[in-house]
Formats: structure tokens, C-alpha cells, sequence
């Protein structure tokens, strides 16, 4: 195990982001629906609670992306030939990503419909 400092270890994340944020498409996408949450989260003034649901969220999906890239990197590093077993790998991670961002839609619509609601009512008087 290499004896490094804390800051080294610090900067080999940071440039990890970059490269998932250069270098994958998804991960980018991912990043802009973050962007866009969190205006409409500061829009519709959600609680301290939902901020905190939302982080944990955002995190997730982040996290699968992240970790999706690293298995396609694998695998794509153990075998340039079509293997069922790399299919699977990929897909399986994959998956890990559709879920996480199911989860993260599901728990959009429950923290935002009620605000938009009544930010929408205020709006046009209802």
C-alpha cells in the first residue's frame, strides 16, 4: 500500500470527476439534471429536510454513474472480444444507473409536487 498524503489522495478524486465529467456523456447529463434541480429546489424554497433527501439522491445517482464507468472501463481493459460475461458485467451496472435514476425521479415528484403546487397557485391565483 503506497503511503501517500492526504492531499494526493485529494487530487486523484478530483481528477477522477474530471474525468467522468469530460469523458462521459451520462455522467454530464446527470450533472445538468443536478443544475436543474437545485434551481428549482431554491425557486420553490424546499425545507432543510428535502435539501438533505435531495443531496442523498443526487449523490446515489452520481455514484452509480461513476462506479457504471468504472465497470465498463474494466472490462473493456480484461477483453476487446464480445464475452457473455462482459455483456452481463456491463449491463448489470447499467442497470445500477436506470434504477438509481428511477429512484431519483420518484423522489423529485415527491419532494417537488407539493411546493410546485402552491408556487403555481400563487402564480395565477388559484
Amino acid at each position: 500500500m503506497k503511503n501517500r498524503s492526504l492531499l494526493k489522495s485529494f487530487q486523484f478524486a478530483f481528477q477522477g470527476l474530471k474525468a467522468a465529467f469530460v469523458g462521459e456523456k451520462n455522467f454530464r447529463i446527470h450533472c445538468m439534471a443536478v443544475v436543474l434541480v437545485v434551481i428549482c429546489g431554491a425557486v420553490l424554497g424546499i425545507s432543510t429536510e428535502k435539501w438533505v433527501l435531495l443531496v442523498l439522491t443526487i449523490a446515489f445517482v452520481l455514484v452509480c454513474e461513476l462506479f457504471n464507468t468504472v465497470a465498463e472501463t474494466l472490462v473493456d481493459m480484461i477483453t476487446q472480444e464480445y464475452s457473455p460475461q462482459a455483456k452481463k458485467a456491463k449491463d448489470l451496472a447499467a442497470g445500477a444507473v436506470l434504477l438509481s435514476a428511477i429512484t431519483a425521479v420518484l423522489v423529485g415528484a415527491f419532494i417537488f409536487i407539493e411546493p410546485a403546487l402552491a408556487w403555481l397557485k400563487t402564480i395565477f391565483g388559484m
